[in-house]
Order: C-alpha cells, then structure tokens, then sequence
C-alpha cells in the first residue's frame, strides 16, 4: 500500500473568535456552525456597530449649505 500524500494546509490553524477553541474546516474562521450563527446574530442586530460622537456627526458638511 502506499502512503496518503501529505497536503500543506492553505491556512493556518486560528482559534475560533467566538470561543477560542481551534477553528474547522467545514465552518472556518469558527470552530462550529454555532459559534458562527451567535457571530452572525452580532452581525445583524447591531452589536458590531462603529460608535459616532456628536462632534463626528456635526463636522460633515450639509450638502445645502453650500453658500
């Protein structure tokens, strides 16, 4: 029999952001389809939001006031 050929990863090896365990190829940068789902849920109500400061929002120039 012949031995199987070793094949060089494409990435390294990263733990999961959500847990820290070691990420899965089925489910990467994560370590399982959970911790991507709760990753997502983040995502979409609103936790990863940029904070805006007052000073921020005032310094854009008002596109009618261009006098």
């Amino acid at each position: 029999m012949t031995e199987p050929a070793k094949v060089t990863p494409l990435r390294k090896p990263q733990p999961c952001p959500e847990c820290g365990r070691p990420s899965a190829r089925d489910s990467y940068p994560f370590c399982s389809e959970r911790c991507r789902a709760l990753d997502l849920n983040r995502w979409l109500s609103g936790s990863y939001a940029i904070p805006v400061t007052e000073a921020e929002e005032n310094s854009e120039v008002d596109p009618d006031d261009r006098g």
